[in-house]
């Protein structure tokens, strides 16, 4: 039996952005709807404006409800005013409006079932009022009480933050045992469930610069992150660390572990997206909603220009499907648990008996 396709939410981001670009450059290659079923939440206009800006002429259906949306199309989900006004290149309120309208209705028809997985174009947060960034915005909006990551990831690297959007000056007191333990567990099951490596190994970074060469720590490595290392250990958690960060980048030791915990922003966006602006991924994992979004921005300077590369929505897309395929595998073992069989090693008749497996 064909399995059905699987239904791809995919915001439109910020409308003076270059997210109409990539989408429409995307699916623009009729391969693409033979493994999803695209349902872009935006307005029907304003991608047809883009497109024909763009030169970028990417036929889609406009449907006014997902549960129309139809295989083998390109799905244009009418929920933005048609005459919202169009400044390419610029971040405007209108255009962090059309953003965040077309994240919460998406949200909302993922409550009631209506897609599997969430693609996310990108947003400017100046132009979303209290905006801090996808993963806490879903967060919040789902409100089961999961906390979401984001993982940065592509064929090499797979980067996590402990602290992120947090300003420089904030960023020691921000980081506790307690954080790095709680983000790198979920980092830890994300690669088992989501990525499917069985024995990930995790390397922890440093804080302080030159700190973890040759032995030598300091403050927060001491009271913090060492101690955080030691716990996760004690769980069973494979984490190794801290390490300098320029060395560790530098080296290009990252080959040789499956993920990296970094402290703050900085640490762990600027060497991922030097080697993976172009196809890297953003990937929030630890809530139900599976959601992820090309690793650059809304790219205001290059928006109208029909220069911007697709590839990382295009991988954003792959990563969304294969992340839903591998935890349907992952679960499936577990939705209908064998009872266990033991012998009763008093019974002198070696009688079989089944206990079921207590409630958890």
């Amino acid at each position: 039996m064909e399995e059905r396709k699987i239904r791809v939410a995919i915001t439109h981001g910020d409308i003076n952005g270059v997210g109409y670009e990539v989408i429409l450059k995307t699916f623009a290659d009729p391969t693409m709807l033979e493994l999803c079923t695209p349902i872009v939440y935006g307005s029907p206009k304003i991608a047809a404006f883009h497109g024909k800006t763009l030169s970028i002429d990417t036929p889609f259906t406009v449907i006014r409800n997902a549960r129309d949306a139809q295989d083998g199309k390109l799905n244009m989900l009418a929920v933005v005013d048609d005459e919202t006004k169009i400044e390419m290149g610029t971040s405007t309120p209108e255009s962090g409006e059309a953003a965040k309208v077309a994240i919460d209705k998406a949200l909302e028809d993922y409550k009631a079932g209506l897609f599997d997985v969430l693609v996310t174009a990108p947003v400017s947060k100046n132009s979303i009022k209290g905006f801090n960034g996808h993963t806490n915005y879903i967060e919040h909006a789902l409100n089961d009480g999961k906390k979401g990551l984001t993982i940065l990831t592509n064929d090499d690297l797979r980067v996590a933050l402990v602290t992120n959007n947090v300003a420089i000056k904030d960023i020691a007191e921000s980081i506790t045992k307690q954080k790095i333990v709680e983000k790198a567990t979920i980092f830890y099951q994300a690669l088992r469930r989501d990525l499917r490596v069985s024995s990930p190994r995790i390397a922890v970074l440093a804080l302080n610069p030159r700190c973890g060469e040759d032995g030598v720590l300091g403050d927060e490595e001491q009271t913090v992150i060492t101690p955080a290392i030691n716990e996760l250990a004690e769980k069973g958690i494979q984490v190794f660390g801290p390490y300098a960060a320029d060395d560790f980048f530098g080296r290009s030791a990252y080959y040789r572990f499956d993920g990296v915990l970094a402290m703050y922003h900085d640490q762990g966006q600027t060497p991922f997206k030097a080697v993976a602006y172009e196809n890297g991924v953003r990937f929030t994992t630890g809530l139900d909603l599976i959601r992820t979004a090309p690793a650059h921005g809304v790219n205001y300077a290059a928006a109208g220009k029909n220069i911007t590369d697709e590839q990382s929505l295009r991988n954003a897309i792959y990563v969304a499907i294969d992340v839903w395929r591998n935890r349907q595998n992952y679960d499936k073992p577990y939705e209908n648990p064998l009872p266990k069989l033991y012998h009763e090693r008093r019974d002198e008749s070696e009688k079989v008996r089944f206990h079921k497996k207590p409630e958890e």
